[in-house]
């Protein structure tokens, strides 16, 4: 099934928020009702007709193996439009789709990409590679009109699995379920689990450098990656013969993270893990974010460390975020402080040598156990923020996140120079907010912040929170940070990326997608500013 067309995920597990929750951001924000009672239908959204050419359409159809292959109806066309940031959802949810594709069309190989491509060049066309569709970066709006969309749906096959080696070939419009159910049913697991995990496909994964909440234990996803085949304009790139090689730079760095804008991922070869035999997960109180993030460190340079391991600060353990499906229940256990939650998966003797070793680091750093209870309520209920987000949209509330990365030492800093700006901006603006924030992935030499804003809409929401967006990224360039950790660069991202790397840099990354995409076809704008 597809996503809800102007919201996240499966329509059906939609909720409303709990009437407590509803009153706190009345009283405590002045959240009021949106002004237009509700959003747009999708049967009711003005979609002009494709400028594409007859001519480009045969084209495309013959590459994509036939006329069924190629939608130019309004219903595939709206549900390739954007991606899932608040911004995008609230044009969405007002009827606005400035930035639909001409076609969609649906390639099933390698070859078929390739050719697609080539039709594209051959017409002009831009390309915007699609997945799960689950950006938060603007990373499918491209500063072009004349493009397609690129939905690799297809292409969801698990081509190769090598028991011996302990790794797997997979398409890149798989989803993330299916992908494990296929591993699953040969005793294997990628242990990728981000927030987006129920939609988010693997060539997406690897285009955006996924980051999923186990990553503490099985790393990123780009720490999963030994090679892949790219489909550009001028051919096919193919990487990764070995699991490490000393032949050169590894051209697989700068595939990952290109969101499209270098070619198309068609294949993915993924180091897989054996199917854990016991997941355990438990909470512990730290009095404050401080002592609670040098507990995290020990454990991360140190060890033993968790295959989960996360905490939020007092304001988000307050509110209950840490368990979404929980959301307005209030702290437990007396004094709230701040929530940790530590996952350990793996064979039951490894579990247990585990959880009694990093036990005895948290109590030394001042951690009060919590019992299993919100370990497995975080469990329960790990993909249901978005959901939350649809909910707060509907009583008339702002909810829109963002996260970075630093080290150890200049952590403490970045977190308050970034709440500081969100709050500043946002309550010069008339909307004091709440900011929330917890550690999301830990390493031995940092760690990354996760921030979750709730405020009232303003008059125009989407111009409300850009100043606060731009004060935040603002922020993280002074404090130290990576302007992201893993959501990617897109277009709300490009300008501080451009500024991070440096004119040098982002002068050799011109190169690079002139060699594979020299009439700037692929995602423009994306990643890197239009020429």
């Amino acid at each position: 099934m597809d996503m809800l067309w102007n919201g996240w995920g499966d329509p059906a597990k939609a909720a409303p928020l709990p009437g407590e929750v509803t009153g706190l951001l009345r009283d405590m924000l002045g959240v009021k009702p949106p002004r237009v009672s509700g959003a747009a239908e999708l049967e009711d959204v003005s979609v002009p007709g494709t400028t594409a050419e007859p001519a480009a359409l045969r084209a495309l159809a013959e590459a994509a193996g036939g006329e069924e292959h190629v939608r130019t109806d309004a219903e595939s066309r709206i549900r390739h439009t954007r991606g899932k940031s608040t911004p995008d959802l609230l044009r969405m949810r007002a009827g606005d789709v400035t930035d639909i594709p001409q076609a969609v069309v649906l390639p099933g190989s390698h070859d078929e990409v390739l050719a697609v491509l080539r039709a594209c060049a051959a017409h002009r066309l831009a390309v915007v590679p699609f997945g799960g569709g689950t950006s938060v970066v603007g990373g499918l709006a491209p500063r072009r009109r004349d493009f397609v969309a690129l939905d690799l749906r297809r292409m969801n096959a698990l081509l190769e699995l090598d028991p011996v080696s302990r790794t797997a070939v997979l398409q890149p419009g798989l989803r993330a379920p299916e992908a494990e159910a296929l591993l699953a049913a040969e005793g294997f697991t990628l242990g990728h689990f981000p927030q987006s995990f129920e939609w988010a496909t693997i060539g997406g994964f690897a285009a955006a450098r996924s980051s999923g909440q186990a990553s503490a234990g099985y790393g990123r996803f780009d720490d999963m990656v030994l090679g892949l085949t790219l489909a550009t304009p001028r051919g096919t790139v193919e990487t990764g013969r070995a699991p490490r090689s000393a032949a050169g730079p590894d051209l697989r760095q700068l595939i990952l993270g290109s969101e499209g804008a270098f070619g198309v991922i068609t294949s993915v070869t993924v180091r897989i893990r054996p199917l854990p035999e016991r997941c355990h997960y438990e909470g512990w109180r730290f009095p404050s974010f401080e002592e609670g993030t040098a507990a995290l460190r020990r454990l991360a340079q140190d060890g033993p460390r968790p295959t989960v391991l996360r905490l939020s600060d007092e304001t988000e353990t307050f509110i209950g975020l840490a368990q979404p499906d929980e959301i307005g229940a209030g702290p437990s256990g007396g004094d709230a402080g701040c929530l940790a939650i530590t996952g350990y998966e793996g064979t039951a003797e490894d579990v247990a040598h585990r959880r009694e070793r990093a036990a005895a680091v948290l109590e030394a750093c001042g951690g009060t156990p919590a019992g299993t209870g919100p370990g497995e309520r975080w469990a329960h209920g790990r993909y249901s923020a978005p959901y939350l987000r649809d909910a707060l949209l509907d009583t008339g509330a702002f909810a829109e996140t963002l996260e970075t990365a630093a080290f150890w030492s200049r952590l403490p800093g970045l977190y308050a120079a970034v709440r500081g700006a969100l709050t500043d901006t946002l309550t010069r603006a008339g909307t004091p907010p709440l900011v929330m924030c917890h550690i999301s992935h830990v390493y031995e030499n940092g760690a990354s912040l996760y921030f979750t804003v709730v405020s009232a809409q303003g008059d125009d929401p989407v111009a409300h929170w850009e100043p606060a967006k731009h004060a935040a990224n603002e922020a993280v360039l002074a404090a130290g940070g990576t302007i992201s950790h893993h959501h990617g660069v897109g277009t709300d991202h490009r300008d501080w990326y451009v500024r991070e790397a440096g004119p040098l840099a982002v002068d050799a990354l011109r190169a690079v997608k002139h060699g594979l995409d020299p009439e700037g076809l692929l995602n423009p704008g994306i990643l890197l500013p239009v020429d």
